[in-house]
């Protein structure tokens, strides 16, 4: 599989991440092993989650993904070719977000005990936390940086002038700056990332990793009314999706997935793999034949023609 550097780190990832979120919810331990063995057994190798995974689920409190892939790397000995990035910053019962130096000191120890590691190596800030100097998160990463806990760091959900803001604050203070961004962004959402926050992302030199690259499974092709949403536990957040620029959206797919004889979901990953500015997409698997799925994506080439039919769906 061949590997794309992201940004300006020293990691080298395959250009598809696993998404962890499921891990602990909709995918058990033995499914997840399963899943965990089926995408490294690809050449893929690198793995996304977060603390707060899985705390929407009735009965647990977070922590449930760290906890098995920690686990499932302990079983395997495989700890030294893994990519492992997580999260700090969600609501763990604290009751808000919380990107301080305190929590993160704090946060970072119950991770790497779930984890069963002694580094991680991207650590995201989660959400923007108003509440806190910049100067105050960079500066409890730029300690853990030091201590060899965190290898890099970077942002989820800033808008361009939130990931500006910091980057200037890193600069002036001669703080660790962030050096990944991972933004929602897929065939149906663009407008938050094309554009301004692209273009800061691609002038800074910062890997992308991008999140609801499917648009919650909307464009696997297998939502198409209404009638279609309790096909999953996600299918609910899926409603919005159902207008005249999704069916667009998904007729493009069709075509496009028909020429390839690749599925809607493989061609729809394909196409945020190509676009520039994207290092690599996230997603998730409840599967092992989904995990093959992922694998396909990654290494299918789209043509110019094949871009042009699925930008013009989607603009």
């Amino acid at each position: 599989m061949q590997k794309r550097r992201l940004g300006r780190t020293d990691l080298d990832i395959a250009p598809l991440v696993l998404g962890g979120n499921v891990f602990g919810w909709t995918a058990d331990e033995k499914t997840s092993f399963d899943i965990l063995d089926r995408f490294v057994g690809a050449g893929l190798n690198a793995i996304d989650t977060a603390d707060s995974y899985s705390t929407w689920v009735p009965g647990n409190s977070g922590g449930e993904s760290e906890t098995i892939i920690g686990k499932w790397m302990k079983s395997r000995g495989n700890r030294d070719k893994v990519v492992l990035i997580t999260k700090v910053g969600s609501d763990m019962g604290q009751g808000k977000k919380d990107l301080s130096a305190a929590y993160i000191e704090r946060a970072i120890e119950a991770s790497l005990k779930r984890l069963q590691t002694d580094v991680v190596d991207l650590y995201f800030s989660h959400w923007h936390d108003p509440t806190v100097p910049y100067e105050e998160t960079l500066g409890a990463y730029e300690k853990l940086l030091r201590q060899g806990k965190v290898r890099h760091i970077g942002a989820s959900n800033l808008d361009a002038a939130q990931l500006g803001d910091a980057l200037k604050v890193a600069k002036e203070k001669g703080l660790p700056p962030y050096e990944v961004l991972q933004p929602e962004y897929n065939l149906y959402d663009r407008s938050s990332y094309d554009g301004e926050l692209r273009d800061v992302c691609m002038n800074e030199g910062l890997g992308v990793i991008t999140y609801f690259s499917l648009a919650k499974g909307f464009l696997s092709g297998k939502y198409r009314s209404e009638a279609d949403l309790g096909k999953s536990p996600r299918g609910g957040g899926i409603k919005s999706y159902l207008d005249a620029r999704g069916m667009r959206i998904l007729a493009a797919l069709d075509a496009v997935s028909a020429r390839h004889s690749a599925t809607q979901a493989e061609i729809a990953l394909a196409w945020v793999i190509a676009r520039q500015g994207v290092t690599a997409p996230i997603a998730s698997a409840t599967s092992v034949e989904q995990v093959e799925s992922l694998a396909r994506a990654a290494s299918l080439a789209l043509s110019p023609d094949d871009i042009v039919e699925l930008d013009k769906a989607s603009a």
